[in-house]
């Protein structure tokens, strides 16, 4: 008796999966409750576990995608591996080859040699008209008395060689450029799917602007390399940056509640919550997981969870809840070196923060110049529903409690 194992539900929004690898090989024995294989999602990587012990027979392959409810494989009773399919083939005998390998006549070697145009010997008349235009008399076929070449024959040869003479003026092709021509092509992932049609819909479906400013980026700096060995001892973790972009964007949002809702339908959703979504780079493509309540933590508890999901995301071990419900977006740049973009809305969110990376630039401070480690920020937020001189004073809210992280703490 075999059992079926078929795609589980993964997600309300989600109908259909890939079977991205095989974990076990077609006649290998499984135990209950064995991972056998990955799925993947337009959201999240999955496990498939054998739900009997047995004999692996794969169904699907690798690549496929398959619908919820469609059949990945069978397990079937008993613990031995399916025996190997036979590969006995019956040999090929010496006899049963081809005979040997047919003869070319002998007359036809007799034909050849008489037809041979090095046995030529040419007239007078016929050696002096080869020689004047360079002709070897091996070269022309003699049509005389046992293969003389006669004057005729001279004639002829020197026309054949004028009318040859064109294709060696002809242009030469120009060689191919040097260095490898090739191309390769891969099905999109279910992921890469997902991420190209939501971006696409948020540029035709949102009143898309964004709005830049920068921030001074020292006292932070100052203060993490004040207190980072301390920091690290107590809660086990390192004092980045974006703990305080999180702390900061959660204060302003409580001024600019707008920045944190969102259209449905014809009505607006306000907030009263701030779920981080942190944008991070997946070996698999961008993924964003949310941080719960972030407006409640801590900054070692922000860090925490920013250390928590990035690991998951680096394994592919975020969950589908790990990954929805967010009110607003944070995505880092600077880390591969940006200076500048315009990123785009996580829809159905209404706007993101752009952090970019820190570099040293002349401003002015108190009627002095100095160089101080400064960042671009960028606002891209719904005209929708934020206003301008929402999107504006958010930004500068922002900017404000960054640049003195006291703020941070004493929430003013």
């Amino acid at each position: 008796m075999s059992l079926e194992i078929k795609v589980p539900p993964v997600g309300e929004s989600i109908t259909e999966v890939v079977l991205s690898r095989w974990i076990k090989n077609d006649g290998d024995v499984v135990e209950m409750d064995e991972v056998i294989a990955e799925l993947e999602s337009d959201k999240a990587t999955f496990e498939l576990t054998a739900e009997q012990a047995g004999t692996l027979k794969t169904i699907a392959a690798e690549g496929d995608t398959l619908a919820i409810g469609a059949v990945v494989c069978k397990i079937e009773d008993g613990g031995a591996a399916a025996s190997p399919k036979s590969e006995v083939e019956s040999p090929k005998s010496d006899a049963q080859a081809p005979a040997a390998v047919a003869e070319a006549p002998k007359a036809q070697d007799s034909a050849a040699s008489k037809d041979s145009y090095a046995t030529g010997t040419p007239s007078p008349a016929a050696g002096k008209i080869l020689a004047e235009k360079g002709i070897e008399a091996s070269a022309v076929k003699g049509t005389g008395v046992d293969g003389r070449i006669t004057k005729d024959d001279a004639v002829k040869a020197e026309a054949g060689k004028k009318a040859e003479a064109p294709k060696a003026s002809a242009p030469v092709v120009a060689a191919a450029p040097a260095g490898s021509r090739g191309e390769r092509r891969e099905k999109m992932s279910p992921l890469r799917r997902t991420v190209a049609k939501r971006l696409v819909a948020v540029k035709n479906e949102t009143a898309m602007l964004t709005t830049f400013n920068e921030v001074n980026m020292k006292p932070i700096m100052d203060l993490r390399g004040k207190y980072k060995d301390q920091f690290k001892e107590k809660f086990g973790v390192g004092l980045g940056f974006m703990s305080f972009f999180t702390k900061a964007v959660t204060e302003a949002l409580k001024d600019f509640p707008a920045v944190n809702g969102r259209i449905e339908g014809e009505e607006l959703v306000y907030n009263d919550f701030a779920d981080i979504s942190i944008a991070v780079s997946a070996p698999k493509g961008l993924v964003v997981p949310v941080i719960r309540n972030a407006e409640s933590m801590t900054l070692a508890q922000i860090e925490k969870s920013v250390l928590e999901l990035a690991l998951k995301a680096r394994d592919s071990k975020l969950t589908i809840e790990e990954m929805t419900g967010g009110t607003f977006t944070i995505t880092n740049g600077g880390v591969f070196g940006s200076m500048m973009s315009t990123p785009i809305i996580n829809a159905p969110q209404s706007a993101i923060l752009g952090m970019h990376n820190i570099v040293e630039r002349p401003v002015a401070e108190k009627g002095e110049v100095v160089i101080r480690p400064m960042m671009y920020v960028a606002l891209s937020y719904d005209h929708r529903i934020i206003d301008g001189r929402e999107s504006v004073g958010f930004l500068v809210r922002v900017k404000q409690l960054l640049e003195d992280p006291a703020r941070l703490l004493l929430g003013v």
